[in-house]
This record gives structure tokens, sequence and C-alpha cells, in this order.
């Protein structure tokens, strides 16, 4: 009798059992929205059949604080940090001084969970050593598990030709590294980098050349998607998947970016992801991929880097988005578009940004509204002079953010 219930037991067991979530975003550099309409990615499209082929953009807001140069590592430290330029501080690819007190998604997973594996096979050393910052003081000395990367500074092996075709050797080694490493370890969160495209884009422009390279782009993102759909099969576990760019580029020769311009800033991202609500339908941003991300893997953010975080999670329900403010005459006049109407909003200020040189910042509140009212003002003149106020909206299903230089 003890026999049959322990076989009943084992039997029933797979239906308790909770499928572990892994995640995986891939940035393939410099590929323009338009592009990705145009050119045939059947493996991109087979991503988005189980999720979506999303519009969204880059750059910050245009002509506002948050305006972001359209450049490589400046669009990577958005996604990693779920922040725009004026918090981040990478201005470009040398990486000069990135500030690390806006934790990556990386360090956030660790931080939550030391035990949990994380993956890095780029194209680019400094993605790992730079703007992740793996094993150094700033960033708590934690460690990415499994990488490769730092090929392209072997210059034996893979030795620099004009045609840049030793960038495209390194994506296939980048691509099958990430495949084989999925299949035998699964990553609870992988970073996978392809430079190729922006190479053939700088070299070439709009041409034969660059889409070439684009539809090869597709196929390796093929074989990684093979050891996920491997995964889920042989282990039963779920696997959320981004991929990505990081800007666009000019309209005129394809060959430049960095700017502001429609096509620099333009951008797509093709998931898998599942319960997409109404705001992945609203443009949105690189830095809403790393809420999402941590969504999934159900990672709570601590409320002092939440506050700072400039994205919103793409699935689920969403309380408030796309936050506006304004000083007039020593008036504060808050603006949102209301996503889920219910319950209140508290409206938080601070008058310092001590938090971007690791000191803590105090937010006082000054309101607390009904999410529908879509609008909240405040007298600043019982408070001190400044130039500068930070704003949370904190809400019951997300927070966002805003400042204001008056």
């Amino acid at each position: 009798m003890k026999t049959k219930i322990l076989l009943l037991l084992f039997a029933l067991l797979p239906l308790f059992t909770v499928a572990q979530r892994k995640a995986i975003f891939i940035i393939a550099d410099g590929i323009p929205a338009d592009l990705i309409d145009t050119l045939p990615t059947p493996n991109l499209h087979a991503i988005a059949k189980e999720g979506a082929l999303i519009k969204s953009h880059v750059g910050g807001e245009r002509g506002g604080y948050s305006q972001t140069p359209t450049i490589s590592a400046v669009g990577y430290n958005s996604l990693l940090t779920s922040t725009w330029l004026n918090k981040h501080n990478v201005w470009d690819n040398d990486i000069k001084a990135p500030n690390y007190n806006y934790w990556t998604l990386f360090r956030i997973l660790k931080s939550k969970r030391p035990a949990s594996k994380t993956a890095i096979f780029s194209t680019w050393l400094e993605n790992r050593i730079r703007l992740v910052g793996d094993n150094i003081p700033e960033t708590g000395n934690f460690k990415v598990d499994y990488h490769l990367d730092g090929l392209e500074r072997d210059t034996v092996r893979f030795p620099h030709d004009d045609s840049s075709n030793y960038i495209h050797r390194i994506d296939e080694i980048v691509t099958d590294s990430a495949a084989k490493c999925i299949r035998k370890f699964a990553p609870d969160l992988t970073w996978v980098y392809l430079e190729f495209t922006d190479d053939m884009g700088h070299t070439y422009g709009n041409s034969p050349q660059f889409y070439k390279a684009i539809m090869t782009m597709d196929k390796q993102v093929g074989r990684i998607w093979d050891a996920i759909k491997y995964r889920e099969k042989q282990f039963g576990e779920e696997w959320q998947i981004f991929v990505t760019t990081d800007h666009g580029r000019d309209a005129q020769t394809g060959k430049n970016h960095g700017g502001q311009s429609d096509r620099e800033r333009n951008t797509w991202m093709v998931t898998n992801a599942k319960d997409l609500n109404a705001y992945a339908s609203m443009n949105p941003g690189i830095v809403d991929i790393a809420p999402t991300i941590l969504k999934f893997l159900k990672v709570a953010v601590p409320k002092e880097q939440a506050f700072e975080m400039d994205g919103v999670s793409l699935t689920g329900d969403l309380s408030l988005v796309n936050p506006t403010a304004t000083v007039q005459d020593k008036k504060l006049t808050i603006r949102w578009k209301a996503m889920n109407p219910s319950g209140k909003t508290k409206i938080r200020l601070c008058l310092t940004n001590r938090f971007r040189t690791t000191g803590a910042d105090y937010y006082q509140l000054i309101g607390e509204v009904p999410v529908s009212d879509q609008q909240f003002e405040f007298d600043l003149s019982k408070l001190p002079a400044t130039d500068f106020y930070k704003i949370v909206l904190e809400a019951p299903l997300n927070t966002v953010n805003r400042w204001v230089r008056p």
C-alpha cells in the first residue's frame, strides 16, 4: 500500500513543480527599425510569434534633460541600468566614468539571489569589464559566472581586416558559445552581444552588405533560440528572450548614428514575453527591458533603485506611465497617463541628488491622489529655493520618476 502511495506521489510531482525561469537578452548592433520590417528575418519572427515585434526607441527624451546620444555603449548601459545618460553617465564608447550607483540588472539579480548564475557572451570585452563591472569594488565585486569575450584583442588568431570579417568570425564563436552554455548550464540571466551588423553599417551604409549582415544575425539568433527551445522541452524551464538593438542609423547614408533623428532613435524589440500590456504598444524605450526581465524572474528591485529607474515593465498590469512635470510661478504641475486607474498614487519630492554620489536622498510625501486624476499641483513657495527637483510617483502597480530643472 505504501509503495502505491509513493508511486502516486511521484506521478503527481510534475503537477506541483514550478518551472524554473531563465532570461536572455541579445543586442544586435546598429539596426534601424525599418530594416527589420523589410528584410527576411525568419528567426526573429518565430520568436515574435510567441510574443511580439515591438516598435521602440533609444535616445531618451528628445530635447529634454534625459536626451541620450544614439551611440552603442550608451544604449547598452541604458538597457543594463534602466536609466538614460543623465544618470548612468556613459557618454560614448570610451566609457570613461560609468556611474555604478545605478545598478545593472545583473547586480540586482545577484544581490537578491547570490546563488543565481549569470553569463555574458560578447564581441567586445568592455561590455563585461566596464559596463557590467565584473569583479570590481565599485559593483560590490560580484562576478559573472560564465563568459566569453575579448577575442577582438587577439590579433594573432583574429587578424584585423578592412572588411571586418574577423568581427563576423568572432560573432559566430560568441553565438555558438552562448548556445552551448545555454544547453549545458542554462544560466539564470544571459547577455549576448553581436557587433558585425554595425561594422557593415559604418563601412557600407544602406547596402547589400549591411542587409546580408542583418540576415546573418537572424541565423545566429536562431541558433540561440534553438538552444532555448531545447531547454524548455527537455528540462521544463520557462525562458524569456529579448532581442533588440542599441541605435538606428542616419536616413541619408545609413553609415552614421549618434544624433536624434527619427531613424537614429527608432528601434525595435523582439520578444516571446507573454502578457504584454498596452504600454508595450506605445513606443517604449530600451530602458523598459530590464524591469520586464526582472519582473519575469520575480526579482524585487530595491526601493532606492526602483525610484531611479526610468523604465517600466512591458508585461502585466501598470498603474501609470509617461510622467511629465513643469514649474511655473512657483507652482509644480505633474501629469501622467493612467493605465489602471484604481488606487492612489503617492507623490514624493526630493530637492537633492545625492544618489549619484552614493548618498541617500530624502523624499518627502507632498500629496496622495487617485491615479485616475492624472495630474497634481503643488505650491513650491513653501520649500527652500532650488533649481532641481526629483519627483517619484509611487502607485499600487508601479513607480515612475521625473526630474525638473526650472
